[in-house]
């Protein structure tokens, strides 16, 4: 569980509720109305290429589960973070392949 920061709050209203947003979980679209880019990126990896996939709209659970099975299809590693999927190496084809076959939109994006 993420750490809940400690708001220091004050009212005298006893039926007043703070609601800080945590519980707000974003829901996640069908896989038909998700429009992905696949990405081929060098930018600050010194010169390794990792394929990046963009534009995933859903819960962070759902981004990792995608992001598993990408990893696993491919048997590579990589990682999700700030909602994009991080797979090492070249792999754009492999996965614009188990994208499209999953039922996403996807589109290369970049030279």
């Amino acid at each position: 569980m993420a750490k809940r920061k400690k708001i220091n709050f004050y009212s005298t209203d006893p039926d007043y509720y703070y609601d800080d947003g945590q519980g707000d979980e974003m829901k996640t679209a069908p896989p038909e109305k998700q429009s992905l880019k696949v990405w081929i990126d060098r930018k600050k990896r010194r010169g390794k290429e990792v394929t990046l996939v963009t534009g995933f709209v859903g819960s962070q659970d759902d981004l990792k589960a995608l992001g598993k099975l990408l990893k696993s299809k491919c048997g590579v590693g990589g990682s999700t973070k700030d909602g994009e999927i991080i797979i090492q190496g070249n792999q754009r084809e492999k996965v614009m392949g188990i994208l499209l076959a999953e039922g996403y939109k996807a589109k290369k994006a970049g030279g």
